[in-house]
């Protein structure tokens, strides 16, 4: 069965309810997830590491993935230099508490690091939603991404409140998606493999 893996960290548990909603994605696309938090990042490498895909989720702080992302992706330089992810499906997610809070940095910094990885980046396929006197808050994608998910959560409420159903399901169509294209990808290389 193909295997999404998502590495995440999450400060205060709104990042987790996102990973969380991208996992039940995957399994709604056919394929098995694997939630790794990033403390166990590098214990379960292996886990990884067989992975046929990747999602990266943090929380940003600051304009950047959080500290103890950053930290895992530093320690992924050996896989880096031994092309290990090379040609794996990679996308990502972010939260904060601002509308905008900088997530686009985030985003842009997970698939420069995919690039780095020699990983085919899946962004989301939603057209922005929220943006017409028609739309609301309960519109997918309302935050108005294309790279990845995007979901917003006040810093005075805990995970219980946020991040909203809506940026929960727009995190979930991008599992869904990931997990698809996963299995499409594994399928036309095993189909090379056949015919070589």
């Amino acid at each position: 069965m193909t295997q999404v893996a998502i590495v995440y960290h999450s400060g205060f548990g709104h990042t987790q309810k996102q990973a969380e909603a991208v996992a039940a994605g995957v399994a709604a696309g056919g394929a098995k997830a694997i939630l790794v938090p990033v403390a166990e990042a590098e214990a379960r490498i292996a886990e990884i590491n067989a992975a046929d895909a990747i999602v990266f989720g943090a929380p940003t702080y600051m304009g950047s993935a959080s500290a103890p992302m950053k930290t895992f992706m530093d320690y992924t330089g050996q896989i880096w230099y031994g092309r290990g992810w090379k040609d794996k499906l990679a996308a990502g997610f972010t939260n904060s508490a601002s509308q905008s809070g900088d997530k686009l940095s985030t985003l842009q910094q997970f698939a420069v690091f995919a690039a780095q990885h020699a990983m085919i980046w899946v962004g989301l396929d939603l057209l922005p939603g929220n943006n017409n006197s028609k739309g609301s808050v309960n519109d997918l994608n309302r935050l108005g991404s294309f790279l990845g998910a995007m979901a917003q959560s006040n810093n005075d409420q805990g995970p219980e409140d946020g991040p909203i159903a809506s940026d929960l399901k727009t995190a979930e169509h991008l599992g869904r998606r990931v997990a698809t294209l996963t299995r499409q990808f594994a399928a036309a290389k095993q189909r090379e493999l056949v015919d070589a």
